[in-house]
């Protein structure tokens, strides 16, 4: 009787688990079925989900559910807490697995390359965001010294760290946030925050729902400059092709054209400002200078030699994330992607890295809402089944699911399942019902470990 197929998958986020539901959504799946295992670095699964969206953004951790669903199936084991390649490796996956997919997603702030970047005072917003959503990984406590902080990029990132900012501790007390986030953000001394966009209202890419976001806070007033909204022809053209693009503009030029109110936390847009230096004295971030472009007539934007300085005491660089090199598959360090084609992992000679699998961020960058992940996944798992169905898989030795669990005991990994997960819901549910909180989010990993019952 033929066995199931048995695949890995290295990562546990939306991108790792579309791809698991897709397998199980294959006629494959039937005949003769198959057997998933999702191995995820931290003791929870989610992956961004979880550590990369805003605590006061419910609705779309609400994917969560659906993901929930998918999970649940008996065909799946979650391995939590397993590292890779510290705690088992491709050759060791090899050895379990017919195929491999790698879902990592991308963790890491793309670098800014401008003078000032190092000083005290200059942050990646990706560790910012880890900081406020309570990853195990980051320093407990996160320095809010600065009453006027400066946000570089135009994406919806750079809008969840500006707001997070302009909030209040206790607007955010509802949330999930853990108590060292509460009280990081009780002390935060931020009264203006302001964002910079290099190109115009018509080239931002923040999501319109994101966007108008911002102004139903009661402590945030909302700024932008009339001379910032300006169009040329590409831009137009912009707006008439994408409808995001113009419900942003829209809402940016009602904001241009209304009184400023008397919220006590000002957040300004700025667009048409490109950040080319951090000022610094004694190490410590004392401004911004940025050069005033203008529209070129096809959207984008050239320098015009007029430059300002701008007092600040804090510079969050919101410019992308970057996805970690995978050792044992090949990179491309500029797109910070594994090369491949219709999601198999391409090696430089051009061929086929036998049964491996790349799909979400790790395979075409940081790009897209989460939604977007489902179409990769898709195609992904389409190539895998058909090397499946061509005999072009690889035959592990030790295709025993329980020969996964001896080998990561034999390790003393200590690694949480799903099951585990249920226990850990459970506990942060606990945490939060005496404050009449859905929840609060458990911090330290051995915490999280515990309460799994790894």
């Amino acid at each position: 009787m033929p066995r199931p197929l048995r695949v890995a998958i290295v990562g546990a986020g939306p991108a790792g688990i579309y791809a698991a539901d897709a397998l199980l959504k294959s006629a494959v799946a039937v005949e003769p079925g198959v057997s998933i295992d999702l191995f995820e670095r931290m003791p929870a699964p989610f992956g961004l989900i979880r550590y990369g969206v805003a605590p006061d953004h419910p609705r779309i951790k609400g994917i969560i559910t659906a993901l929930h669903q998918v999970l649940d199936k008996p065909q799946i084991r979650l391995f939590g807490n397993v590292d890779y390649p510290g705690d088992i490796n491709l050759d060791d996956l090899r050895t379990f697995y017919d195929a491999v997919i790698f879902s990592t997603g991308a963790t890491a702030d793309r670098a800014l390359d401008i003078p000032g970047i190092g000083l005290d005072g200059s942050y990646g917003a990706a560790d910012f965001v880890s900081w406020y959503d309570g990853h195990p990984d980051v320093a407990r406590t996160w320095p809010l010294e600065a009453e006027k902080v400066a946000v570089l990029g135009v994406g919806n990132v750079a809008l969840d760290v500006a707001r997070i900012l302009a909030k209040t501790a206790d607007e955010l007390l509802p949330t999930e946030i853990p108590q060292n986030v509460y009280d990081g953000l009780k002390a935060n001394k931020a009264l203006e925050v302001h964002v910079f966009g290099r190109r115009g209202p018509a080239q931002a890419k923040f999501s319109p729902m994101e966007l108008r976001e911002l102004d139903h806070s009661p402590n945030i007033e909302v700024i932008v400059d009339p001379e910032d909204i300006d169009y040329d022809e590409g831009s137009i053209a912009t707006r008439r092709g994408n409808k995001q693009a113009d419900m942003v503009a829209k809402t940016l030029e009602n904001w241009a054209i209304r009184d400023i109110g008397d919220r006590p936390h000002k957040l300004f847009l700025h667009f048409f400002e490109s950040p080319t230096e951090i000022l610094g004295e004694n190490g410590q971030v004392v401004g911004l200078r940025t050069e005033r472009t203008a529209l070129d007539g096809t959207g984008n934007v050239k320098g015009t030699g007029e430059y300002k300085d701008w007092d600040l005491g804090a510079v969050y660089r919101a410019v992308g994330y970057l996805s970690d090199e995978l050792p044992k598959l090949p990179w491309d360090a500029e797109s910070g992607t594994v090369p491949d084609q219709g999601g198999r992992v391409i090696e430089e000679t051009g061929e086929h890295l036998q049964s491996t699998y790349v799909t979400g961020w790790i395979r075409r960058g940081p790009v897209g809402l989460i939604g977007h992940t489902k179409g990769d996944a898709n195609e992904t798992v389409a190539s895998l089944l058909d090397d499946h169905a061509n005999g072009r898989l690889h035959t592990p030795g030790s295709p025993d699911p329980e020969a996964v669990d001896a080998f990561l005991g034999e390790r003393d990994v200590r690694f949480t399942t799903w099951e585990g997960w249920h226990r850990l819901d459970a506990a942060e549910k606990a945490l939060g019902e005496p404050q009449g909180r859905e929840r609060v989010k458990i911090v330290e990993r051995e915490d999280m470990l515990d309460a799994s019952g790894a």
